[in-house]
Parts: C-alpha cells; structure tokens; sequence
C-alpha cells in the first residue's frame, strides 16, 4: 500500500491510512456528506507529519489510495493533492500533542447548531459528553486557508474535544483517529436531538450533572468508543463490502 503519492507505507503507517480511509466513509454514512469537503486527519503519536483525506474526493468515496501524507510545518510546500484546509490541521496539532485524530465536517445539524448561541444541553447521551466542552469560533465563516486562522481555531478549541465554526460546521478531536471519527458522529447526533428538542416550541428536560458524570466516564469511556468503532467497521463493510479487501490489499 502507497499513499496518493505513491509512498511506500511502514506496517502502523498502513494502518493509520486504513482508519483514514473508513473512518471518511463511517462520516459519510452519518451524514457529514458535503461535496468533496471536508477532512479526516491522523497522526502516529509524537510524529510531525499525520494523513489526511485527499483534496479530490468526498467521504464517501475516499480510499486508502486518497490519503496525503502532510507536515505539521506549514512553512513546507504542500502535497498538491492535500485539501485547501490543510492550515486547519496542522495549526491543530502544532497546538495539541495530545491529538492524533481530526475531523472537520459539515454536518448539518453541527453547522445549524453552530449558528445559534444555544449552550449544549445533556439532552441525550451524546450531549452529555460536550456538556461544557465545546469552543466556538465567529472570527469568520470561510474556508481555511491560512495558518494564523488555523490558529485563532485552535485557541478557540482550547482543551476541548470540539469547536464549533460559526456558519461552517466543527471540529472534533481526539487521542486517535478512532476517537474524533465516533466522536464527529456523537456531536451530530447531540446536536440534531437538541435542536429537535427545541423546535418543539415546549419546555424540555435534560441529564444531571451526576447523571452526565457517570455517562462521560462509562457510556465513552475509551472501551466504549472502541466497540462503537467496531460497530462502525462492521456498518461500512455492509454498505461497501469492497472495503474489506483494503486490509488484503
């Protein structure tokens, strides 16, 4: 296995692109589907280099054969098939080390939720997970182009797994690809199940605190969002059985 330039792939660099490539069809299969927009990143632990879904593909085509091995230096020429917002990326995990996986997406129901001033409510499960750990970002709604607006995103991020971009969608984190992957998807859901909850024009009741406790800590623990990976696996190789040879291939 070769990335999209034809480079040659170490055993845990292949298996990193592997993750890549289902996790953009995992996006896809939730709904994160917007043209060839958005990215999937991953990087090995401590390394300054990660991969990234191509520019020329969507989610739910994207293939081992689509990843781009990039720098975290944006001072390095680009790969020419790397996505515009590549400066999104490596601002990122210049700023997080703690971060191995990216998601940027244009959910709809993240986008919507990004243009109202509503705080997340532990409405569901999934809402329980970003109660308070959230960022948000308004300095502008374009698409990223640049390193100092990747960083102004990654201040806005802070520590949190997620940052909303007004009026474009989020950004989700996490230690591995696997974990921004389901947690991309657990956003979406806590933000469409809120804002249903909401255009229902009646009051509504949400967890409490202990209740939002104890689900962070058991509900995503990292075994959970392992299985909910799995899962996840198991779902595209339904939807596409031509994934399975990626691993043979």
């Amino acid at each position: 296995m070769t990335t999209a330039e034809g480079q040659s792939l170490s055993p845990a660099e292949r298996r990193l692109v592997l993750q890549v490539a289902v996790g953009a069809r995992m996006l896809s299969l939730d709904g994160h589907d917007d043209f060839n927009q958005g990215q999937i990143s991953a990087r090995i632990p401590g390394r300054d280099e990660f991969f990234i879904k191509g520019a020329l593909v969507g989610f739910d085509e994207a293939a081992p054969a689509d990843v781009v091995r990039c720098s975290v230096d944006h001072t390095l020429p680009a790969p020419p098939l790397a996505p515009p917002e590549l400066p999104l990326h490596q601002a990122i995990y210049r700023a997080r080390p703690d971060v191995n996986g990216i998601v940027h997406s244009h959910a709809p129901y993240t986008l919507l939720f990004g243009a109202t001033d509503l705080p997340m409510r532990p409405v569901s499960h999934d809402g329980a997970y970003f109660r308070d750990r959230i960022g948000l970002f308004t300095e502008t709604s374009n698409t990223v182009l640049d390193i100092g607006t990747g960083d102004h995103i990654a201040k806005d991020l802070g520590e949190h797994p997620a940052v909303l971009l007004r009026n474009h969608g989020g950004v989700i984190v996490g230690k591995s690809v696997r974990h921004a992957a389901v947690f991309a998807q657990v956003l979406e859901r806590a933000c469409r199940l809120q804002l249903t909850a909401e255009s229902t024009g009646v009051p509504y009741v949400w967890s409490t605190e202990q209740d939002v406790a104890a689900k962070q800590d058991f509900i995503y623990a990292d075994l959970s969002v392992r299985s909910y990976w799995d899962y996840a696996v198991r779902r595209v190789g339904r939807h596409w059985p031509e994934t399975a040879d990626w691993a043979r291939g």
